[in-house]
């Protein structure tokens, strides 16, 4: 990921800085802020490419911005904008349509029309995740997507509520994505565009088999993460909160070469071996642990723990406490931790 922030710049100059950025990172637009809180203001941006759809991920206090006629001819690229917001709320106004958006919404905006959007000024900060990409990616006429500009997409249940699940799980690891990761969830990001967009505009029978497939399993894996704390998470669960049979849903991970009960182990002892090596949560009981990621049984989770890594929970722990390789004054480090943002 490309990072870019104002930790660094002077407060007097942040606003303009970030004016040029926001225009390198998506389009020519006007960004605006309150005089009053110019000299508060805070914000980063990570960029990552994946394949042909750019994702953004912007951290920053309150404002705005409007793309004009005068931006549009200045230069157009032709691209659309889906849009999750992560936290905080605000506005957005294309094609004499506007309306409010927060945490887990999905909205749409088309970078070849004027627009408005914007971070509610009352909040301290608001984070955003943003999908570029060309429309001629997607197997739906541009005036069909020009309908969905600045409305909510649905998101309350079935695909769309999947969807957002599926996009704020991306924006929480999209700085841990390494090229190949990238690489590889750029066909999954695509799909999962056009099946939501598929569904907003009800034209299911446009998206191909293999696509409605992909982003499936996409959103299966997203909804898996979200529930891997709840130890009775089952295989009927998943398959019923995706509307499909338990039988389909082990055909789609056995032609992925893997089991249900296999992903869904998998994920909890990542998740265990990530606290496990943590300091932060050194005093936090490693049964405690395991519960926290579902598994109920300490005995079952030790041992599983060890057919996976070679060694114990504890042993682990013991193996990855930093305090073992601070030998001298040398090997300390002393962190500032800056306190914007997460």
């Amino acid at each position: 990921m490309e990072l870019v922030s104002t930790a660094k710049i002077p407060a007097k100059e942040r606003f303009d800085f970030w004016r040029q950025v926001t225009t390198q990172s998506w389009v020519p637009m006007d960004s605006r802020c309150d005089r009053r809180q110019e000299d508060d203001f805070q914000a980063r941006i990570g960029v990552t490419e994946l394949g042909a759809v750019r994702a953004v991920l912007m951290t920053a206090t309150p404002y705005s911005v409007r793309r004009t006629p005068q931006h549009i001819r200045r230069f157009d690229p032709e691209t659309f904008k889906l849009s999750c917001p992560v936290r905080g709320r605000g506005m957005m106004e294309q094609n004499g349509r506007d309306g409010e958006f927060k945490a887990g919404d999905l909205f749409f905006l088309d970078t070849s029309q004027p627009y408005a959007t914007g971070l509610a000024p009352d909040i301290a900060v608001g984070e955003l995740l943003t999908l570029q990409f060309s429309p001629s990616l997607l197997p739906f006429p541009h005036r069909e997507l020009r309908r969905l500009t600045a409305v909510h997409l649905p998101v309350s249940r079935g695909i769309g509520a999947l969807s957002s699940v599926f996009l704020l799980q991306l924006a929480r690891h999209l700085g841990d994505l390494s090229a190949s990761d990238a690489a590889r969830l750029s066909t999954l990001a695509l799909d999962v565009l056009t099946v939501a967009l598929a569904n907003a505009l009800d034209v299911h029978r446009a998206v191909p088999t293999h696509t409605r497939r992909s982003a499936l399993l996409a959103q299966i894996h997203a909804f898996i993460n979200q529930h891997l704390g709840e130890a009775r998470l089952s295989p009927r669960d998943i398959a019923a909160a995706h509307h499909i049979s338990v039988r389909y849903l082990h055909k789609v991970f056995q032609d992925e070469g893997h089991t249900v009960a296999g992903v869904v182990r998998a994920r909890r002892l990542e998740r265990c071996r990530r606290d496990l090596a943590d300091p932060l949560l050194a005093d936090r009981p490693i049964s405690a642990i395991a519960a926290r990621w579902g598994f109920s049984s300490a005995a079952h989770f030790s041992q599983t723990f060890r057919s996976a890594y070679g060694l114990s929970p504890r042993e682990f722990r013991h193996e990855s406490d930093p305090a073992r390789e601070l030998t001298s004054p040398v090997n300390v480090r002393k962190t500032t931790f800056q306190p914007f943002g997460r």
